[in-house]
């Protein structure tokens, strides 16, 4: 069983800048993919970025390509979201997810592919 714990939300101004991060317990960390997702008020939670084991590879959704940045540090079980120039529509929880799969060499944008999820964490962009 692999917990996931997301931190770093909070109120920001539009063009501004937060890092979210997203801990997870359990020794496998280091071979699964991860993923960030996030929920906007009234619509269906959407994928934002994926990185595969080793960072080799990252993938991001259009809408946050160029401004959103994923990484981790296997070392402590962390995944990142650097979140810059910030828009209003940027607004949702953002939720952290797992997939088990091990060494896996591309991420994926299926959140139904991810086993694990985390609690989430709000941002809210001000216009």
């Amino acid at each position: 069983q692999v917990q996931l714990v997301e931190s770093g939300g909070g109120l920001v101004q539009a063009g501004g800048s937060l890092r979210l991060s997203c801990v997870a317990s359990g020794r496998t960390f280091s071979s699964y993919t991860m993923g960030w997702f996030r929920q906007a008020p009234g619509k269906e939670r959407e994928f934002v970025a994926t990185i595969t084991w080793n960072g080799g590879s990252t993938y991001y959704a259009d809408s946050v390509k160029g401004r959103f940045t994923i990484s981790r540090d296997n070392a402590k079980n962390t995944v990142y979201l650097q979140m810059n120039s910030l828009k209003p529509e940027d607004t949702a929880v953002y939720y952290c997810a797992a997939e088990s799969t091990p060494w896996r060499v591309a991420g994926t944008r299926d959140e139904y592919e991810y086993d694990y999820w985390g609690q989430g964490t709000q941002v809210t962009v001000s216009s």
